[in-house]
């Protein structure tokens, strides 16, 4: 399984730490700079190679050199941002893999480096090498990276450091939970899975507080969107209230996450291919367990409570029905024409709940639709919301992080297309299933400013990306930490 590699910080040059892999970071248009210090001819290898590559810095440009002691590469870095530190970092990482380097050492210059963006560069390492293999034959052979040194003429004191590095393995290591809940077979990643990997996280984590309720509990509490889609599943549901509560609280959000462990459209059954990847259906809700417990491990000054409904959606012989109803805690009726619309079933339940513990603010994630998902494809998630400040702060931690996201409008005109003849809402209806997705959702949420995360497209990838491999993502785990910063520091 995934394991962060040590880090460590260290004054000097390139050369001054041994390893496999030896890497030098080249802003847009410093090539003659980042040549220097490198040895006679280390400096006129890379030089002619420079010229006939074209090498300038930008962006993934690579320029690369073996002698005796290994792999020595120059990589572009463009503008040097957060951004581009981010990318670098896990571009190091696959050439570090590459190489079958277990040491890894990366020179920043002779300048000061911003402390953020040597945190974005360890993230970005960090994230790259997350692997799901607990289920492979082990490789006798394999050779993995064990650790990173950042190196730099005039790098700050590694106590200086700390505590932002510190900071880094926090967030990365519950991304990392959120990968391995998602990724884990349907028939191991159940909802009592999820409610066990949470009493864990409070145990793992000081502070946080977890409450997990069952059936019956369900039933008298009214949570009957949940208890109406777990119906054909024989393996029972949960309801997962997570809490992380400081006395120096600033503010109180909560987060609700859609744990759909395994989707296969109830009695409007999917097709099969379409089923193959359907265990991913909970990946809001593991976005959110693992954002709560990445605020309490950051110790962030705000409160935040978890909501997450958890069930299998199955077509068992006591299924729900196309055509049913169901009676939800506020009072509304809703009209299930398609039992495979199921997540907005038991995010309502949860979106009451949320609501009337009177937070500042209400940010629900779910991959809820595949309307979503052809509108943005895999590196954008869909937002909606009643609340413009909310929205534009997500999206902003949404640029800080890389998790990226697009607003679209909760078109009023739209709700006409979820009017039912026989109740006060229908689960489907309309052209644009993902805003009218949001319209229904919206429903539920009373007082309170609201946002909704349609995660569907980077929840998971069917190609590795930049940050992670084929698989879970992690999304949103990065993006809600960064809001919830963003508010500690308002």
């Amino acid at each position: 399984m995934s394991e962060l590699v040590s880090v460590r910080v260290v004054r000097g040059g390139v050369s001054s730490v041994p390893a496999e892999l030896r890497v030098v970071l080249v802003p847009e248009g410093a090539v003659a700079g980042a040549l220097r210090g490198l040895g006679r001819a280390a400096t006129g290898a890379l030089t002619r190679r420079s010229k006939a590559l074209d090498f300038r810095g930008r962006p993934d440009e690579t320029v690369a050199h073996h002698d005796e002691r290994g792999a020595l590469l120059l990589l572009g870095v463009g503008s040097g941002d957060a951004s581009a530190c981010r990318r670098a970092g896990a571009r190091v990482r696959r050439e570090a893999e590459r190489e079958r380097a277990r040491r890894v050492a990366v020179y920043v210059g002779k300048a000061a480096p911003a402390p953020e963006r040597l945190a974005a560069l360890v993230e970005g390492f960090q994230l790259a090498g997350y692997r799901f293999d607990r289920y492979k034959k082990a490789d006798p052979n394999a050779r993995r990276v064990q650790s990173l040194a950042l190196v730099g003429d005039a790098m700050p004191r590694p106590g200086d450091l700390r505590g932002a590095l510190d900071d880094v393995a926090a967030v990365v290591t519950q991304v990392f939970h959120a990968r391995d809940l998602v990724n884990e077979p349907p028939s191991t990643g159940t909802p009592t899975f999820l409610a066990a990997h949470a009493r864990h996280l409070a145990k793992e984590v000081r502070g946080l507080e977890v409450d997990v309720w069952n059936p019956a509990r369900m039933d008298r509490e009214g949570l009957r969107g949940v208890l109406a889609v777990a119906r054909g599943a024989h393996e029972e549901p949960r309801f997962i209230r997570i809490r992380w509560a400081p006395r120096d609280a600033k503010r109180k959000v909560a987060l609700v996450g859609k744990g759909i462990t395994f989707d296969s459209g109830g009695l409007s059954l999917k097709p099969p291919k379409s089923m193959e990847t359907m265990k991913y259906d909970m990946a809001g809700g593991a976005a959110v367990l693992s954002t709560v417990a990445a605020a309490a491990a950051l110790g962030l000054p705000i409160e935040v409570t978890g909501y997450v409904p958890a069930t299998e959606n199955l077509p068992g012989h006591r299924a729900q029905k196309p055509g049913d109803l169901i009676h939800y805690q506020n009072g509304k009726s809703v009209e299930v024409l398609n039992t495979d619309a199921e997540g907005r079933l038991i995010l309502a339940d949860a979106l009451v709940l949320a609501s009337r513990a009177k937070p500042d603010a209400v940010v629900d994630l779910a991959t809820l639709t595949g309307a979503a998902r052809v509108a943005l494809g895999n590196l954008y998630s869909c937002i909606m919301g009643t609340d413009q400040p909310l929205v534009d702060a997500l999206i902003a931690a949404g640029r800080a992080s890389g998790e990226l996201t697009w607003q679209l409008p909760l078109v009023p005109e739209y709700r006409d297309d979820i009017k039912s003849s026989v109740a006060d809402l229908k689960n489907v209806g309309g052209d644009a299933g993902t805003i009218t997705a949001g319209l229904f959702l919206q429903e539920f949420v009373d007082g309170v400013p609201w946002a909704h995360l349609d995660i569907a497209g980077p929840a998971f990838t069917e190609k590795d990306l930049t940050l992670a491999p084929r698989g879970a993502t992690g999304y949103g785990v990065r993006l809600l930490v960064e809001w919830l910063r963003g508010l500690a520091k308002a």
